[in-house]
């Protein structure tokens, strides 16, 4: 197996942006930053893997007008999937594991202000009974919610504490949409959304784009002093018919860290929970110590871009490899509704 490295991360975020720009407006500055961060010109790039989604865009192949953010001549070596882009990076850490690249940049986009999102997201459900009653995901999150409060996993409270501590966190990202703490008990007093979720328990509808550098051996050390180097990666999926889970658990989620052997000696953990019971979910099926620091960027409770949120958690533990905070980070993504789809991506730094 190849050491293949993250050495760069660029991420934008807005919400209730009028006018927001157009997918390749996004991605250009973004790749202007991993360029001036790499020190690289597109010709120092192998390969290029994007995530986003043409229902959320709204027409067929909408991702090959982001190429134009790229440059299409000379020609590129692309590839994309249809989901967040932290399954990119997976395409393109087995692409560079395969010896035909030693580089690569993963990006992600989507508008989810362009159409009705939480309607847009039933189209992943079970296309014969499920779609068709046209359930949003706030609705299922709300009743994954109810289930884990009725079996006595967790509380109002235990959730009001994740959102608390995640936009406290926040008011340090620049990034972030949401920010500033409240107490616990003033969050309790908030109107229900759906629920028993409230507006502060459901990450934030949000545009926007990221974008991440992989690189191995000494390519990653021309680059940075202390690369993130990728230890572990892997994903698992729950079936696709909710009646077939247990909603108060993430099966797949704790298969993708038992492939990995365990995450002992995880420092700092960048969860994709976009419901803040989800993080409590997440947590224990992962087997995280109580002392991982969770979310320090403030997570996707303070912005969630669609089909970017997994991917700018795994840039956002990278940088903290990068400034010498931690030596072990978890980068992870979720897809699909109430936890089905997980990846779990630990990197480590090294000082030699």
């Amino acid at each position: 197996m190849r050491d293949v490295a993250v050495v760069g991360f660029a991420q934008r975020q807005m919400q209730n942006f009028d006018g927001s720009p157009q997918c390749v407006e996004l991605l250009v500055p973004l790749f202007a930053e991993c360029y001036e961060q790499t020190g690289w010109t597109r010709k120092d790039v192998g390969f290029w893997c994007s995530g986003s989604s043409d229902y959320l865009a709204g027409r067929a192949f909408s991702f090959v007008s982001a190429i134009d953010s790229i440059g299409v001549l000379p020609p590129v070596n692309e590839s994309h999937v249809e989901m967040d882009a932290a399954w990119a990076l997976y395409e393109a850490w087995l692409k560079i594991q395969t010896g035909e690249v030693d580089t690569a940049i993963v990006f992600g986009f989507g508008k989810a202000s362009a159409g009705v999102l939480r309607r847009t997201l039933a189209l992943q459900l079970d296309p014969y009974t499920m779609t068709p009653l046209w359930p949003d995901t706030v609705s299922l999150a709300a009743l994954q919610a109810r289930l884990g409060i009725d079996a006595g996993q967790w509380d109002e409270s235990a959730m009001a504490e994740v959102v608390n501590r995640s936009l406290t966190d926040a008011e340090k990202n620049e990034y972030a949409i949401r920010a500033g703490g409240s107490t616990v008990e003033d969050l309790l007093a908030r109107p229900m959304f759906a629920d028993p979720l409230r507006k502060h328990d459901c990450a934030p509808v949000t545009d926007g784009a990221a974008a991440i550098v992989l690189a191995t051996g000494d390519r990653a050390h021309e680059v940075r002093e202390r690369p993130a180097w990728i230890t572990g990666l892997s994903t698992f999926s729950d079936g696709l018919q909710l009646n077939t889970r247990d909603l108060t658990r993430s099966e797949s989620a704790a298969r993708a860290a038992a492939a990995l052997g365990g995450l002992d000696g995880v420092e700092i953990a960048e969860l994709h929970a976009p419901f803040s019971h989800q993080e409590l979910i997440l947590r224990k099926e992962l087997g995280l110590a109580d002392d991982v620091r969770l979310n320090p960027s403030g997570g996707p409770l303070a912005g969630n871009p669609m089909f970017t949120g997994g991917a700018i958690r795994i840039g956002e533990a990278a940088r903290r490899i990068w400034d010498g905070t931690a030596d072990k980070v978890l980068g992870h993504a979720t897809s699909g509704p109430a936890l089905q789809q997980n990846l779990v991506c630990v990197m480590e730094g090294r000082n030699n």
